[in-house]
C-alpha cells in the first residue's frame, strides 16, 4: 500500500463515482476484511481445540482413560465435557464453513473488482499473462480468467455450509450416519479456499496499475463536487444551497462535456459570485484526497498511520512486510 499513496482513483457508491481516493485506501478496505477473516479463523480454533477421543459411541466408556492427559499429549486445550456432544454436533464445522464463506466472499468482491478494471471501459489495470487467457475465438480478447474462477468457486464453499446446516438440522441426539456427509464437503471447500487465496496472491503481485486511467477516471467523474460545495460551505454558503450550485456546475460541465477542472473561472462565477481563484486548488485530486486525514481516510498522514498498524499486525503474525 505504501507505494500507492498518491495513486488516485474514482471511489464508488452504487458503481457510480464519488469521490476520490486512492489505491492505497481501497486495498485498505480489504486489509480490514481479511484482518477479521483471520481472527473469526482464530476465534474458531479456540472453540474447536477440544479432545473428543474417549467418548465412546456416545456414553463414554468403562475402560480407565485418562482423557485429560491424551487431550494433552495431542496438544488439545482440554476434552470435551460430555461425551453425547462430542459425538453428536458439528458446530464446530458449521462455524469454520462460515468463516471460509465469508473469505471467499470477500475474495468474490475483490475479483469483482479486477474484472471490472480490467475491462476496455475502465483499463485501471493490466493482469499478467499467466493469470490470464484469450479467447478461443476472438483473438483481441484477454480475460481475467483467476478472478472469474475465484468468483465462481465461492458458490462451491457456499454450498458446503448449506449442504452441512440442512444434514443437521434435523438429527436427533447422538450420532446418526448422515453425519459421515461432513468429512468431503469440509475437504473440498478448505482445498478450495487455499487455492483460490494462492492463485489470487499470485494475480495481485503481478497486476500492473494504470494510474493514469485511474486519476483521469477521478477526474473526469465529478468525484470533486463534494468538495467543490465544501468550498463554499467554507465561504459562508449554507451546505443545502451549496448543493445545488454544484448540481448546477456538474449539469453545466455535461452539457459541454467537461469536468470542473476545466471550467473556467468566469465559468464558476457566472453561476455562483462566491467562487474565487483558490477553487482550483480546493477541487484538485490532490487536495479532495490530502484533507481527509481523519484515522480511517485516504489521507497521506491518516493512511500512514493505518499501515503502521497493519504492518504491525503482519509482523505479528509472522509475515513478510515489503512484497
Amino acid at each position: 500500500m505504501k507505494e500507492n499513496l498518491e495513486t488516485y482513483m474514482p471511489g464508488f457508491t452504487h458503481l457510480q463515482k464519488a469521490q476520490p481516493i486512492t489505491f492505497a485506501h481501497h486495498m485498505g478496505a480489504y486489509m480490514e476484511m481479511f484482518k477479521r477473516d483471520h481472527s473469526r479463523l482464530l476465534d474458531i480454533y479456540e472453540r474447536m481445540n477440544y479432545c473428543p477421543i474417549g467418548s465412546g459411541a456416545l456414553a463414554g466408556t468403562t475402560y480407565p482413560l485418562d482423557r485429560e492427559l491424551t487431550a494433552e499429549l495431542l496438544d488439545f486445550k482440554g476434552p470435551t465435557l460430555n461425551s453425547m456432544d462430542s459425538v453428536a454436533d458439528r458446530d464446530y464445522i458449521i462455524e469454520l464453513l462460515s468463516a471460509l464463506s465469508t473469505i471467499m466472499m470477500h475474495l468474490s468482491r475483490f475479483s469483482e473488482e479486477i474484472i471490472i478494471w480490467n475491462s476496455n471501459e475502465y483499463q485501471f489495470v493490466e493482469l499478467d499473462d499467466a493469470y490470464s487467457t484469450g479467447s478461443s475465438i476472438m483473438p483481441q480478447k484477454k480475460n481475467p480468467d483467476i478472478a472469474e474462477l475465484v468468483r465462481g468457486k465461492t458458490g462451491r464453499v457456499y454450498a458446503a455450509l448449506h449442504a452441512i446446516l440442512t444434514t443437521m438440522k434435523g438429527i436427533p441426539l447422538a450420532y446418526n450416519k448422515d453425519m459421515q456427509e461432513d468429512k468431503e464437503l469440509t475437504f473440498d471447500a478448505i482445498d478450495t479456499v487455499k487455492g483460490c487465496l494462492a492463485l489470487f496472491t499470485g494475480m495481485l503481485d503481478t497486476m500492473v496499475l494504470r494510474k493514469d486511467k485511474m486519476a483521469a477516471s477521478a477526474k473526469n467523474g465529478f468525484t470533486n463536487a463534494t468538495d467543490a460545495a465544501d468550498y463554499l460551505v467554507n465561504h459562508g454558503v449554507p451546505f443545502r444551497d451549496a448543493h445545488g450550485i454544484v448540481g448546477q456546475l456538474v449539469l453545466y460541465c455535461i452539457e459541454r462535456e467537461i469536468s470542473l477542472d476545466d471550467m473556467k473561472l468566469e465559468e464558476f462565477q457566472r453561476i455562483c459570485p462566491v467562487f474565487e481563484a483558490d477553487i482550483y486548488d480546493a477541487i484538485s485530486l490532490e487536495t479532495c484526497v490530502s484533507k481527509r486525514n481523519t484515522i480511517g481516510a485516504p489521507g497521506q498522514e491518516a493512511m500512514k498511520k493505518v499501515i503502521a498498524i497493519n504492518e504491525a499486525f503482519l509482523r505479528e503474525k509472522g509475515s513478510v512486510i515489503g512484497e
